[in-house]
């Protein structure tokens, strides 16, 4: 288990669990009597693992997708892609009939009054704003088909202002009108990790139309039961602010790493161990030593693109100019660093796939805007 996990984790697991499977450590999460049918669309990286984990709570879920190879695969207990436990988890509950897995909206509508909108929120064309046309897809043909009241969270990472826009849509089309609730509730994955961050997250966060008050809190706590069992803290807050925590996490991390780079930069030339001063000014509880440490940057499947939505959005908005904003600062400093040689000092990478990957989407994120960019979607 990752040092990460939050204190009440590790006083469910004992100290060993590092040693422990991680299936057995899932195996732990109390299992729902009763629990929501629930309707998951999209079945990629984020989506797969949030069904699978709701039907591991007890929920009835069903997957929905347009990808018939990737929901033949899922069906058959196979996971698309390689995330540790998942496999297992997904086999589990397959088998014992709680998931399932359709391309059908309709079949979805008829199944679930709880929907979750896990799609991909790719990069435009020669853009660094994000490109919303999966999101809107699913309010463009699920709302339509919603007669009874409903609620749909939100998990992707999405623009501030997004989900304000999303709730009207759906009340404008969906028959039951303004008995359809939209809230945002985004997701906090690590790649090797999302199965434990779904089931034993360090927060749960949930933005809701405070203009117009409804049943989504209540369908949340309801949901997420099993894990406010655990005194996991659950945040209510606005639409906004909700959509604002997940790029403003995404930032802050990317800046940490790339100052920490920045510093070992500094040590190659001077000589100093970059390891070292990251433990000595990680002990001020203002810094903290988690992620303090130096490497080949920032990057994987969704925080660049992430980081760069952020900062288009913020432009858009005239909140700050995003050439001297704090997720430019982070991104500056990977135009470089991926192309200098690692040293011991400026920590060890054992992991080529993972540097290809960084440099991949660094070169897509240098490439200019008027070209065809590389790696151009997250398949969330």
């Amino acid at each position: 288990m990752c040092k990460a996990q939050t204190d009440r984790t590790e006083q469910m697991i004992p100290v060993e669990a590092e040693d422990i499977p991680l299936v057995k450590q899932i195996a732990q999460v109390p299992r729902r009597v009763m629990g929501r049918r629930i309707a998951v669309f999209g079945t990629g990286y984020l989506g797969a693992t949030h069904a699978v984990c709701m039907a591991e709570l007890g929920h009835d879920v069903l997957g929905v997708d347009v990808d018939a190879v990737k929901l033949a695969k899922l069906g058959a207990g196979e996971a698309p892609f390689y995330e540790p436990g998942l496999d297992e988890v997904l086999k589990r509950n397959v088998d014992a009939g709680r998931l399932q897995f359709t391309s059908s909206y309709e079949e979805a509508a008829e199944f679930a009054n709880v929907h979750f909108i896990a799609v991909a929120t790719p990069q435009k064309q020669g853009e660094f704003a994000a490109d919303l046309k999966y999101v809107d897809a699913v309010i463009e043909t699920l709302a339509p088909l919603l007669t009874v009241p409903a609620v749909i969270f939100g998990k992707s990472t999405v623009p501030v202002g997004t989900a304000a826009r999303l709730g009207a849509r759906a009340r404008e089309l969906a028959p039951v009108g303004d008995a359809v609730e939209v809230a945002w509730n985004p997701e906090f994955l690590r790649e090797g990790f999302a199965v434990q961050d779904t089931l034993h997250p360090d927060r749960i966060v949930l933005g809701v139309d405070k203009n117009r008050p409804g049943h989504a809190e209540d369908v949340a706590r309801d949901v997420y039961g099993n894990l406010l069992e655990e005194e996991i803290p659950f945040l209510v807050t606005d639409l906004e602010t909700s959509e604002l925590v997940k790029t403003s996490a995404n930032a802050f991390l990317a800046t940490k790493i790339s100052f920490i780079n920045a510093m070992a930069e500094v040590c190659e030339v001077t000589g100093a161990d970059v390891s070292v001063l990251a433990d000595a000014i990680g002990h001020d509880a203002r810094i903290d030593r988690k992620t303090l440490n130096a490497g080949i940057g920032f990057g994987g499947g969704c925080l660049p693109n992430d980081i760069r939505a952020f900062m288009a959005r913020a432009g858009e908005l005239g909140a700050f100019d995003p050439q001297h904003s704090v997720p430019q600062a982070a991104a500056d400093w990977t135009n470089t660093s991926t192309t200098k040689p690692i040293t011991a000092k400026r920590g060890l990478v054992r992991d080529e796939e993972a540097i290809a990957r960084v440099r991949s989407y660094e070169q897509f994120r240098l490439a200019p805007p008027s070209q065809p960019k590389r790696g151009s979607g997250c398949d969330r």
